[in-house]
């Protein structure tokens, strides 16, 4: 009997062993945490009474009037509700801040404020097929790519304040920061004024503006340029360039116009310029034009015609001025200011000439590489560092490399121009660009380098060119070019000063004579100055630029 029992006792143990282990199946999945009531966005995230608003988040009522709204401390009608979305307008004497949801007695709010402007937000997407008109009234939301299609003509009043979308806002899902695309055979007729330029500027909130929130403002012509008529765009642009090659092509006016934290990075070497220009013709009009805290370069030109005037690049991360694919325009009064702080992977220059733009081409390239990239500019001005320059990475991904990178049979020329605080003055890149420079078509003529760790270098590859070639053609007495330091020059004492600059220089500097305008610089375009640099006794910013556009309100 006892044996009986302890056999039944066994068998009981074994059963309870077995329920145990399988209630503690490794495959199991923990329960998920419970859903919280949250706020994760607001679209848009400004606007003046009356705007219809979508808030986003979680644990929302799909009943909308068990859902409470206020807008700071005034309530909002919900007009739709889902779990994850609430539409809501504007109520009627709400003031700037947080948005609060509450849902049977729980409370979420806003991690930003909704803006209350004075103007309504309009939104724009895919293509403008017909001529429109921007105005001031308004405040304009790109989202995604904006393409004005051939034939139309966008014109966009003084005063006018546009901001890009960030990518989570692309309609077509596609992650693409808010872009304007003048196509082909489009314009853009943006005509602003000293006291109301036109604004393109970051959809993002006082404060939280970062370089590459949006895409920027991109111009299609019908230019002459050196690559292939099938040619695509960077940055995902649709299209190709065309081979029409309409020298006075003409794709409007851009005058008195800031573009804010454009140049987004849609991947590794295909990003979005601050202003991007692929043949634009010299029937267009460009001048007085600021592009600031731009994720990649500054202005761009890929190939085309057009000329301009009073450019200015603010806080740029990558090249300032970048010239490829045959561009043979002119620029006179160009200004940067950088952030010591901030530079590219690439490596920052103030200029970056090629005659294309790639890897694993030769020096000519489709089209046998003509017409040559030939731009000229004079008076510029590229200020760096006030200290000793550095090619260390600070807070950005790259470091400074040089004020002026010509390779890749290059004929640009730079006039009566002023490079300050760069870790190298000119780096003269490739053979063939050097047979360009000493047979004269590239020049560089009234060259001030001040504050330079090496002034003058080559490439130094065995088939290249050698320092003692760059310095020797550089610093031959018929180019009057000069390799200087900063007390020397006789610089404002908040030249370099970021939030607040001052470029004119005193009233004794050796900046303010002996310009030099032989050769291609007789050109009718250009004013005949007799100072180099970009300044005399006039600083042409005043009025229209904006050197704290992170403080700004655009509202």
């Amino acid at each position: 009997m006892n044996i009986l029992k302890n056999r039944m006792y066994f068998l009981l143990l074994m059963m309870g062993l077995f329920v145990g282990l399988a209630s503690c199946d490794n495959d199991d999945e923990p329960t998920p945490p419970a859903e919280v009531l949250s706020v994760k966005s607001l679209t848009p995230s400004n606007g003046p009474v009356g705007t219809k608003v979508v808030i986003t988040g979680t644990k929302f009522d799909p009943t909308p009037a068990n859902n409470t709204v206020l807008f700071n401390t005034t309530p909002a009608v919900v007009t739709a509700a889902t779990a994850t979305t609430l539409e809501v307008t504007v109520p009627a004497g709400a003031t700037t801040g947080l948005v609060s949801v509450t849902v049977a007695g729980t409370t979420a709010k806003s991690t930003g404020n909704f803006d209350i402007a004075a103007r309504a937000v309009v939104e724009k997407m895919g293509t403008i097929a017909a001529s429109e008109t921007w105005t001031k009234n308004n405040i304009y939301l790109l989202k995604g790519f904006v393409t004005v299609a051939s034939g139309a003509t966008l014109t966009i009043e003084a005063g006018t304040i546009i901001k890009g979308g960030a990518p989570a806002l692309d309609p077509a899902g596609s992650a693409k920061g808010g872009t304007l695309i003048i196509g082909a055979g489009a314009k853009i007729m943006a005509v602003g004024t000293v006291t109301e330029p036109i604004v393109f500027t970051s959809n993002a909130a006082v404060g939280a503006r970062k370089y590459g929130d949006w895409g920027g403002v991109v111009i299609i012509g019908k230019a002459p340029h050196n690559r292939l008529v099938s040619q695509g765009f960077e940055g995902g642009i649709s299209g190709q360039l065309g081979g029409d090659a309409i020298a006075a092509d003409n794709s409007g006016t851009l005058q008195y116009v800031r573009i804010e934290f454009p140049g987004i990075a849609l991947s590794q070497g295909s990003e979005i310029n601050g202003l991007t220009l692929y043949s634009v013709g010299s029937g267009t009009i460009m001048d007085h034009i600021q592009v600031s805290y731009g994720g990649d370069d500054s202005f761009e030109w890929f190939g085309g015609t057009v000329n301009s005037k009073y450019l200015v690049a603010f806080r740029g991360f990558d090249d300032d001025f970048d010239t490829d694919w045959g561009f043979i325009g002119k620029v006179q009064y160009a200004l940067s200011l950088r952030d010591p702080l901030f530079a590219d992977q690439s490596g920052s220059n103030g200029f970056e000439s090629d005659n294309f733009n790639g890897t694993g081409e030769p020096a000519t390239g489709p089209n046998n590489g003509l017409p040559l990239t030939a731009p000229v500019f004079a008076n510029v001005s590229n200020f760096v560092f006030s200290g000793t320059p550095s090619s260390a990475i600070a807070s950005g991904s790259g470091s400074y490399q040089s004020a002026m990178h010509l390779r890749r049979n290059t004929d640009i020329t730079i006039l009566n121009s002023l490079f300050v605080g760069y870790p190298e003055g000119l780096r003269l890149d490739g053979a063939n660009t050097l047979a360009h420079a000493t047979a004269g078509t590239l020049d560089l003529k009234g060259i001030v380098l001040a504050n330079v760790t090496t002034p003058l270098r080559g490439d130094r590859a065995a088939t290249g060119v050698t320092d003692a070639q760059a310095t020797a053609y550089f610093n031959a007495a018929t180019r009057k070019n000069v390799v200087t330091d900063i007390p020397t020059l006789m610089l404002n004492a908040a030249n370099f000063n970021l939030a607040a600059p001052a470029f004119l220089p005193l009233a004794a500097s050796p900046l303010l004579k002996d310009a030099v305008w032989e050769g291609k610089g007789a050109d009718a375009f250009f004013t005949k100055e007799l100072f180099r640099g970009a300044f005399g006794t006039t600083d042409w910013t005043t009025g229209w630029t904006n050197f704290d556009p992170q403080n700004t309100p655009y509202n």
